[in-house]
């Protein structure tokens, strides 16, 4: 009898099922970005300081930690229809919510809430990956969904400006957060889990079933912190998620300071840099599965191109020195392809680690995590550019904390064995 591993199923449907997850990752990074783009424009109309702004960005932050505290284990006992589609409900309803707000206590508000729906995205999409991909697809298949973060940065510089310009920025926050209304529809109607899936074949469904079947309800969190595994994957996203954070809220900021771009002409450069990113989000997945597939072990494959994706972060050190535009763009769309990349792997290792059931809860840990990370920096940056001005700091600590992360993970899981939690 052939093996399911190494038989070509028949049926993609699990690759459509990433489709939908690559599209709820797009809206979650437009509703995300809008503020981030519109930023000098609403700064100046309000008399935003640098202080405030970092202050209304940590208030987003902490709620999205906040959030993910709870999302993800809502999502492990509501499901991954029901529970996704609860969560793209909140964020639309938040992110249209900033329309109706003129002081720095309504941004702040209104993050709040964003944060506290946005929060549940990744846990449940890498929940939904879990349940519908085989391990030796997990990685490229959360490459393919994560890019959808690049997508939704690139396609809000292009879309917000000619919003903004047109109608004022107010209905660009309306008309971001209406696209997810539109999903949860598609969603709704078109998702199922793979045993009841009415397009799936049996031998697609063998193919998901690869990986031993697991039985069990889901696991407390207090059963996951005494793992070295829970504190691999959460100190992993504390080290790394928060550069992202960096990226999305700031590089227009810096393309602004440092190059002079306005709302008018920053959309190519943010593109570029977006594009690039979406190279590096699937390239990692695939550098990893392609390991795996030539009889690599998980460690070592998931550890190899998370060293790769490591070292290609350092020359962004250099972007906040160069006086061309260009070469900037260049060095931050390495970086964050690099980090496309990293994520990739890093969201992968709680699969590798844990069993289904506590998939939604672990992420939902590492995701708060990094939340808490994403607080600090935003804090942090906020004092630096208030004091100095300068990104050179910025980007210094962003060239090394891959690598201080890599160290860490593999310190505390140097095998990446799955964690025993009966």
């Amino acid at each position: 009898i052939a093996n399911p591993a190494t038989q070509k199923p028949n049926g993609k449907v699990r690759w459509i099922v990433c489709g939908l997850l690559f599209a709820a990752t797009s809206i979650n990074y437009m509703d995300r970005q809008v503020l981030g783009l519109l930023e000098p424009l609403i700064s100046k109309d309000l008399n935003w300081t640098e202080i405030q702004y970092s202050n209304i960005v940590a208030w987003f932050t902490a709620a999205y930690a906040i959030g993910l505290f709870m999302t993800g284990r809502m999502i492990d006992k509501l499901g991954t229809r029901i529970g996704y589609a609860l969560i793209m409900a909140v964020w639309s309803i938040s992110a249209m919510s900033h329309s109706l707000v003129h002081t720095v206590l309504g941004f702040t508000i209104a993050r709040i809430m964003l944060g506290l729906g946005e929060s549940g995205n990744f846990p449940a999409a890498i929940k939904t990956v879990a349940e519908w991909f085989p391990r030796q697809e997990r990685a490229l298949a959360t490459g393919i969904f994560n890019a959808g973060t690049n997508v939704g940065a690139l396609v809000t510089p292009l879309a917000v400006p000619w919003i903004t310009l047109r109608w004022g920025w107010k209905w660009a926050f309306i008309a971001t957060g209406l696209t997810g209304f539109a999903w949860v529809l598609w969603w709704l109607a078109s998702y199922r889990s793979p045993e009841s899936h009415p397009g799936l074949t049996s031998s697609e469904l063998a193919y998901i079933r690869t990986d031993p079947a697991e039985t069990g309800s889901p696991i407390a969190w207090r059963q996951l912190l005494p793992h070295r595994q829970t504190w691999a994957f959460a100190l992993g996203k504390f080290l790394t998620d928060p550069i992202w954070w960096l990226y999305l809220f700031w590089i227009p900021d810096f393309l602004n300071r440092r190059h002079g771009l306005d709302l008018k002409s920053i959309g190519l450069p943010l593109v570029l840099i977006y594009l690039i990113a979406d190279i590096g989000s699937i390239g990692g997945g695939w550098l990893s599965s392609s390991l795996l597939r030539r009889g690599w072990t998980v460690n070592r494959a998931r550890k190899t191109a998370m060293l790769v994706c490591a070292l290609a972060v350092l020359p962004i050190f250099f972007a906040a020195r160069t006086s061309n535009l260009w070469v900037a763009v260049g060095l931050l769309g390495l970086a964050a392809a690099a980090h496309q990349g990293w994520s990739a792997n890093i969201f992968t290792l709680g699969s590798d680690m844990f069993p289904r059931r506590a998939l939604g809860s672990v992420v939902g840990l590492g995701g708060m995590a990094g939340a808490v990370g994403g607080m600090l920096i935003s804090l942090l940056v906020g004092e630096i550019l208030q004091r100095t001005g300068s990104y050179v700091p910025i980007f210094m600590l962003a060239a090394l904390a891959y690598l201080a992360a890599l160290s860490v993970i593999h310190l505390l899981a140097p095998r990446l064995e799955p964690a025993n939690l009966e």
